[in-house]
């Protein structure tokens, strides 16, 4: 009777931390972007890694760049256009140094990512987004969608790159 008792208190507490460990803002049910009406994929924090950035200037943040398996199989055969469902996603965090890392280093040389600031979707659906080279775009910061105006910005940026299917990003095997 004693270890049905553990047991059930142990089942007990696994389910009260899986739960507390579940994210409540950025689930795929939550609001759609303006404009091209995409909401954040389910599990798109587990996709493959594409590259890391850290960019400077008035952004100053760090950046990891994720794709579903659509598009990370087009970028390891190095497929142009990107095909119809590609996902890219881009999450970004403040950047700042790390006094824990830099008392060991005895300097200041280490930079981690801080606060989240935003998360970024590219999604390929060349006959629902033709008016923007085939992409929808979104952005949100937990969990909620950027006004339109932020969204009327994406493609205009992104058409410098237009020889590589719009996308600035190279693959980082």
């Amino acid at each position: 009777m004693k270890s049905i008792s553990i047991l059930a208190f142990a089942a007990a507490t696994a389910t009260c931390i899986i739960a507390a460990m579940a994210p409540t803002a950025g689930r795929a049910d939550d609001e759609a972007s303006p404009i091209f009406g995409i909401k954040i994929p389910r599990g798109y924090r587990d996709w493959k890694l594409i590259s890391v950035a850290h960019e400077e200037g008035n952004l100053n943040d760090l950046r990891a760049l994720l794709g579903n398996d659509i598009a990370i199989q087009a970028y390891r055969e190095g497929k142009l256009p990107f095909p119809d469902g590609t996902i890219i996603a881009r999450l970004a965090w403040s950047y700042v140094p790390s006094e824990e890392n830099n008392k060991v280093f005895g300097r200041s040389q280490s930079f981690v990512a801080g606060s989240a600031t935003n998360v970024q979707f590219m999604v390929k659906d060349s006959k629902k987004y033709a008016a923007t080279g085939g992409w929808g775009f979104a952005q949100f910061k937990d969990g909620k969608p950027a006004e339109e105006a932020v969204l009327k910005t994406c493609f205009p940026c992104h058409e410098p790159v237009k020889a590589r299917d719009f996308v600035f990003t190279h693959y980082a095997p």
